[in-house]
């Protein structure tokens, strides 16, 4: 599976890195390779378990639960299900936006702030304990190694997150080549750019890749373009996440760097959800996560039919995420996987979608580079950002408290920084956004990419 280096780095450098963050990633990874093979039934015995220890936790805990449990009655101790949890109310970004402190737990050491990237137009701030971090991390791990790579195999990484791009210090840079693991940026995508990122996998020869689909289509797709072949490096798969992975992705990253596609569920606010195995299952974290499927009336349906996936995540015991509602739309799969795991399927995922945005000279930027612009603003609730052509973007705006002039100013600035200072921009204020028919929110609508740069449209 593993060359000499991947096995030091996966059996002694990783774990001691994990060690000296107080993180319990390894044994926990070692418990999920065990309960995968388990029957259902007994997947689900834990999970209930598990379930009823945070509602628990979080009545004796959490100021925002102890409150709500006592408001509407409900004892977590007689709870005989997980389908009790549909006694309680969702969860929703409004609701952690204005209970912020009330649902940190009082025994929580050492949380760590983090953001959504604003998929809705209205980013998200929460905490995140160290339970939590080991159980996605160890998660995310067992998941990898379905596909016969592992931590310390070389990788390629095209990501867009300021977290990420903002912690490329000395430090990082020196454990991310300890590693094996190389981060190249998603925002800026002009033809020299595309060119060094051919030119850097070429150089790397990575057995895995890990980003967004659009991102890693539209790289090889210009790989194409240049006579440049890809599918001579070795790449096992392409693990890919945040966004929505239409057929035609997939099919385009499998022929040109002749890998498998790995197709992954989840974020910083909800978890890791769920992950596709080689046989093709999107396999739930059911040890770690309860998931709902719910009407819009927020009616639990039945598994295999579609709607709004809620999602309850049980290492959440310092900042509970319990029934969170993700806007993203799926269903349950009622039929079992190939490969004998005993982990439930989801099917049908509608999740994130990120168009690809064009810059007056031609540079073609992933649209998470827009996003920031307004995302953590708090003048502004929600927001949708609609490119009409190279020279005019507008940008939808529904106001909170502080907003005026500034605030615009602001933004037309950021958006010229990027697209370019002869493009007009627009800003327009309305009461609400209204979502999709598929109930999602398309934060960038770029008309640009379809109809002036065909090769690149994703």
């Amino acid at each position: 599976m593993s060359d000499l280096y991947t096995a030091f780095v996966s059996k002694l450098l990783f774990p001691a890195q994990e060690r000296l963050k107080r993180h319990d990633t390894v044994r926990l990874r070692r418990l999920l390779e065990e309960s995968q093979w388990w029957v259902r039934a007994r997947i689900e015995r834990l999970q209930f378990e598990r379930l009823q220890a945070l509602l628990v936790h979080a009545q004796a805990h959490v100021p925002y639960y102890r409150e709500l449990f006592g408001r509407i009655g409900f004892d977590p101790r007689k709870i005989e299900s997980a389908s009790d949890l549909a006694r309680l109310p969702f969860l929703g970004k409004a609701d952690i936006r204005a209970n912020l402190e009330a649902l940190k737990s009082d025994d929580a050491r050492d949380l760590a702030r983090f953001n959504t990237g604003g998929s809705s137009g209205e980013p998200l701030i929460f905490f995140i304990g160290a339970e939590r971090v080991s159980h996605d991390v160890a998660a995310k791990w067992r998941a990898t190694r379905w596909w016969d790579v592992d931590i310390g195999d070389p990788e390629i990484v095209v990501w867009g997150s300021p977290i990420e791009l903002g912690a490329q210090d000395h430090i990082r840079h020196w454990r991310d080549g300890l590693m094996r693991t190389e981060l190249l940026p998603a925002f800026e995508m002009s033809e020299s750019k595309l060119d060094a990122f051919v030119e850097r996998i070429r150089k790397r020869r990575p057995k895995m890749l890990f980003g967004y689909p659009s991102a890693l289509s539209l790289i090889a797709r210009h790989a194409v373009s240049r006579g440049q072949r890809m599918d001579d490096l070795g790449v096992k798969v392409a693990f890919c996440t945040s966004e929505r992975l239409y057929d035609d992705q997939r099919s385009t990253i499998e022929r040109i760097f002749g890998c498998r596609v790995a197709n992954g569920y989840g974020g910083r606010d909800a978890g890791f959800i769920a992950h596709q195995c080689p046989s093709g299952g999107m396999h739930l974290t059911a040890e770690d996560i309860v998931v709902e499927i719910v009407d819009p009336q927020g009616k639990p349906l039945p598994v295999g039919e579609t709607g709004e996936i809620v999602v309850t995540h049980l290492a959440t015991r310092d900042f509970p995420f319990i029934r969170y509602r993700t806007g993203d739309v799926a269903a349950l799969d009622p039929a079992p996987c190939a490969c004998g795991r005993g982990l439930p399927l989801l099917k049908d995922i509608q999740g994130r979608t990120t168009d690809f945005v064009v810059a007056r000279d031609g540079t073609v930027m992933h649209g998470l580079a827009l996003i920031y612009v307004v995302r953590d603003l708090p003048q502004v609730a929600a927001f949708r950002i609609v490119q009409e052509s190279l020279e005019l973007t507008r940008i939808i705006v529904v106001p909170a408290e502080g907003y005026g002039p500034e605030i615009e100013d602001r933004i037309r600035q950021g958006m010229a920084n990027r697209l370019g200072q002869g493009v007009r921009i627009e800003i327009e204020t309305t009461a609400e956004i209204p979502p999709e028919k598929s109930g999602k929110y398309r934060y960038v609508m770029s008309h640009v990419g379809a109809r002036e740069q065909p090769e690149c449209a994703t």
